[in-house]
C-alpha cells in the first residue's frame, strides 16, 4: 500500500483526498505543532491560506503558511527517502486577470499575497536540484468546487434559488473551473504512476463558461427556467462602487470576479497524463450545485 504523508486534511481538497481515498493509501495526517520526519513513500501538501475575501487576514499569516510551511516540507522531502512531493498551488501566483488564456509558459506577476506566497513557495522548489529518483509537482487549479464549496459559486446558488434574475447579463466573460473529481484524479495519476514528467501544471476542466452559462447550469440543478437581466454595465459599474462605501452584496472586487474572463489551459497536464478527465464542466457544476440542496 502506498504511504501518503499529507498536510491539510481539514481544507476542501484534503476533506476530499480522504473521503475518496482514505481505503486506498495509507495516510499520515501532518498537524502544526508535529515535526515533520518523514517515512512516507510521498508528500501531498495540500495545507495553504486561502483567499482573505473578508480583508480581516495579516498578510504574514500568508507567507508563513503558503512559503514557509512549503518550504519546511520540500526541504523533508529532500532529506528524505520519499519519491514523490505534490504542491498544490494556485494559477494565482501567475496572473490574478488573465487576457487571453493562461498557460505554463506566462511569466508570474501576482498581485495579492495569496498569489505572492503561493509564487515565493513554487521558486523555493523549482531552485532546488532534485535528484533523477524524485519527482516533483506544481499544481496550479483554477477555482476549485465541489460538494461541500463555499464562495461565490454558492452565492449564486442562493440567488436562483429564491427565484431572483441574475442582473449582470450584459457582461459577456468566460472562466475556467476545477471540480474536485478532476482534480482528484489527476492527483492519483501523479501518486501511482511513475511515467508523468516532474514539473509545472495547470489544472482545470476541459471547458470554460460565461457566468450565464452558469447560471442556467444552476437553474437546471433547481429544474428551473434561468432569469437573466441585461441591465446597463455602467449602472452595475456604479452601484458596484456604492457597494465599497456601504459593504453591499455587490461591490468592485464581487463584480470583478463574476464577470471577468479567466481561461486556464489544461492542454499540458492532459497530455502528460495522456487521458481524459473524467468530469465535464458543466458535470462537474451540477454536481455542485445539487449538494447545496441537501
Amino acid at each position: 500500500m502506498i504511504k501518503i504523508f499529507l498536510t491539510g486534511s481539514t481544507g476542501f481538497v484534503g476533506n476530499n483526498f480522504l473521503d475518496k481515498f482514505k481505503d486506498l493509501y495509507a495516510i499520515k495526517f501532518y498537524l502544526k505543532k508535529d515535526i515533520v520526519d518523514i517515512k512516507q513513500d510521498i508528500i501531498l501538501h495540500l495545507a495553504g491560506k486561502a483567499h482573505d475575501f473578508r480583508k480581516i487576514s495579516n498578510p504574514n499569516e500568508f507567507y508563513e503558511v503558503n512559503t514557509e510551511l512549503t518550504r519546511t516540507m520540500f526541504e523533508a522531502f529532500l532529506d528524505s527517502d520519499a519519491k514523490v512531493f505534490i504542491f498544490l498551488s494556485s494559477v494565482k501566483a501567475v496572473a490574478d486577470e488573465v487576457e487571453d488564456f493562461l498557460t505554463e509558459e506566462c511569466i508570474p506577476n501576482p498581485n495579492t499575497h495569496y498569489g505572492k506566497s503561493k509564487l515565493l513557495a513554487e521558486q523555493f522548489i523549482l531552485s532546488k536540484q532534485i535528484s533523477q529518483d524524485k519527482r516533483v509537482y506544481i499544481l496550479r487549479p483554477c477555482m476549485i468546487h465541489g460538494p461541500g464549496n463555499k464562495g461565490n459559486l454558492n452565492l449564486l446558488y442562493k440567488l436562483v434559488s429564491k427565484g431572483i434574475p441574475w442582473p449582470l447579463g450584459a457582461f459577456e466573460n468566460n472562466r475556467s473551473f476545477c471540480s474536485i473529481d478532476n482534480l482528484l484524479f489527476i492527483i492519483k495519476e501523479l501518486i501511482e504512476r511513475e511515467d508523468i514528467p516532474s514539473g509545472v501544471y495547470n489544472i482545470a476542466d476541459d471547458e470554460a463558461l460565461s457566468t450565464n452559462q452558469v447560471i442556467s447550469v444552476l437553474a437546471e440543478s433547481l429544474n428551473r427556467t434561468p432569469k437573466i437581466w441585461k441591465i446597463s454595465k455602467r449602472l452595475i459599474q456604479f452601484v458596484a462602487k456604492i457597494g465599497n462605501l456601504f459593504r453591499l452584496p455587490l461591490n468592485e472586487e464581487r463584480l470583478q470576479k463574476l464577470t471577468d474572463s479567466y481561461i486556464v489551459s489544461n492542454r499540458k497536464i492532459k497530455s502528460a497524463i495522456g487521458k481524459q478527465l473524467p468530469v465535464s464542466t458543466k458535470e462537474g457544476l451540477l454536481k455542485t450545485f445539487k449538494s447545496f440542496s441537501y
